[in-house]
C-alpha cells in the first residue's frame, strides 16, 4: 500500500492545493488525472495566489483571452480574469465528478474564492458567492469565503441557499468554533427552506504553517535570551492549534443542535498551508502530524510529492496529542506570546496577501488583453 493509500485509509482526504492549465492536460507530467490515479487526490483547492501564478504563463491562456474578447461579451480586465478562472475550475470539476458521485458529494470538490477585496463586505460576499455558484454551474463546486467577522453571516446565508462552502483563513480555535456555528446556523435555515441537507457540504480551512512562520521568530528571540521553554515549543504552534480545533470539531458535531438535523453533513476540518516554510522542518511535517478521521489535507505539489516517500503512516496523530497541544498553547501564553494579537495579524495579512495576488493576476490578464489586441489596450 502506498503512503497515499495509507493516509486515505486513515480518514484523511488528500486534496491538491494547486490548479493550472497544465494540470488539466491529461498528457502532462503534473496532470490532475495522474494525481487522482497515482496519489489518491480527491479534491482541489485554489486561491488568488494560485491563479496569479497559473495565469503568469501567458502562452497557456493567450487563446482563451482572445476567445473571450472575440465573444464581445466583455472587455473588462476583471471579467476576462473571471472567465479564465471559471473555465479552469469547470474543467477541474468535470475531471473530479466521478469522485464526487462515488462519495455522495463528500469529495471530488474544486474550490474557487470570492474576490478577496470583499472580505469585509458581507452583502457583496454573498452576492459574489451566488454569482460564482451559478457561473461555474457544477454541483461539485465549493465557494471559498474568508472567516472574517463579515464573512461569518455570508457563510450562513450561502449555506441556507444550498451553496457548499470552503471557509478559508482560519487561524484560531475560537474562530473555528464561530465558523462551525455559522455553518450549523446555515443548515437550520436551509432545513426551514426545505432544502435537502445531504447535498450541502462544507470544509473549514485552518492555515497551519503560516502560524509557525509568524510565531517561531518570536520564540527564537526568547530562546536567544536563554528561555528554554521558548526553544522547546518552536515549530509546535500550528499543530497545537489544529489539534485543538479537531477536539472542538468532535465536540461541536456531537451536540444536539447538529445531530437533530437529519441527513446533515459535518463540516470537516481542512488542513491548509501545509507546505513547510522553515526548511529545517520535514517536508511532510503538517501531513504526518495531522492524521485523523474526517479531515482533509490540501497539499501544494511539493508536499504532495514528498508524501510518496513516507512509510508506516500512524493511525492517529491528532487525538492522542490534544492534551499536549493544550500545554503548548499554555506555555506560549506564559512566556509572553500574545496569541490573540497573532491571530488578528495573521488574518489581516492573509487578506492582504490574497488582495495583492488578485492585483497581480489582473496585471497579468491586462497584459494578455493588450497582446491579444496587438499591443493596444
Amino acid at each position: 500500500m502506498t503512503a497515499y493509500k495509507e493516509i486515505s485509509a486513515r480518514g484523511v482526504a488528500i486534496w491538491l492545493d494547486d490548479l493550472s492549465r497544465a494540470a488539466l492536460d491529461p498528457t502532462c507530467d503534473i496532470a490532475l488525472a495522474r494525481d487522482i490515479e497515482q496519489r489518491n487526490v480527491v479534491g482541489v483547492t485554489t486561491n488568488p495566489s494560485i491563479f496569479a501564478k497559473a495565469l503568469a504563463d501567458g502562452e497557456a491562456y493567450a487563446a482563451d483571452i482572445a476567445d473571450v474578447l472575440a465573444a464581445g461579451e466583455t472587455s473588462s480586465t476583471e471579467d476576462v480574469a473571471l472567465a479564465l478562472m471559471v473555465n479552469d475550475v469547470q474543467q477541474a470539476c468535470d475531471i473530479m465528478r466521478p469522485i464526487y458521485d462515488a462519495t455522495s458529494g463528500r469529495d471530488g470538490r474544486v474550490s474557487i474564492e470570492v474576490d478577496p477585496r470583499l472580505a469585509h463586505d458581507t452583502a457583496a460576499t454573498i452576492e459574489q458567492a451566488r454569482m460564482l455558484y451559478h457561473l461555474v454551474d457544477r454541483e461539485n463546486l465549493l465557494v471559498k469565503i474568508p472567516a472574517t467577522n463579515e464573512g461569518l453571516p455570508a457563510i450562513t446565508e450561502a449555506i441556507s441557499e444550498g451553496i457548499s462552502i470552503n471557509v478559508t483563513l482560519i487561524f484560531s480555535t475560537d474562530c473555528y468554533r464561530a465558523v462551525m456555528g455559522a455553518y450549523i446556523d446555515g443548515l437550520h435555515a436551509a432545513a426551514r427552506n426545505g432544502l435537502d441537507l445531504s447535498r450541502i457540504h462544507s470544509v473549514a480551512s485552518l492555515f497551519v504553517s503560516r502560524t509557525d512562520s509568524f510565531i517561531d521568530p518570536q520564540l527564537d528571540e526568547l530562546a536567544a535570551k536563554g528561555n528554554q521553554k521558548a526553544a522547546a515549543v518552536r515549530g509546535e504552534t500550528g499543530l497545537a492549534i489544529a489539534r485543538q480545533c479537531y477536539a472542538a470539531f468532535e465536540e461541536t458535531f456531537a451536540q444536539p443542535r447538529f445531530t437533530e438535523l437529519a441527513d446533515a453533513n459535518v463540516q470537516r476540518p481542512l488542513w491548509a498551508s501545509t507546505g513547510v516554510k522553515d526548511k529545517t522542518f520535514a517536508a511532510t511535517k503538517y501531513v504526518e502530524g495531522l492524521i485523523a478521521p474526517d479531515t482533509v489535507n490540501t497539499m501544494p505539489r511539493a508536499t504532495l510529492e514528498a508524501v510518496g516517500a513516507l512509510t508506516g503512516i500512524p493511525e492517529d496523530t491528532v487525538r492522542p496529542n490534544v492534551e499536549h497541544a493544550r500545554k503548548v498553547l499554555n506555555t506560549l501564553e506564559k512566556i509572553g506570546i500574545d496569541l490573540d494579537a497573532a491571530y488578528a495579524q495573521l488574518e489581516s495579512e492573509g487578506v492582504t496577501k490574497f488582495e495583492d495576488a488578485w492585483d497581480e493576476l489582473l496585471k497579468v490578464v491586462e497584459s494578455g488583453i493588450a497582446d491579444a489586441r496587438g499591443g493596444k489596450v
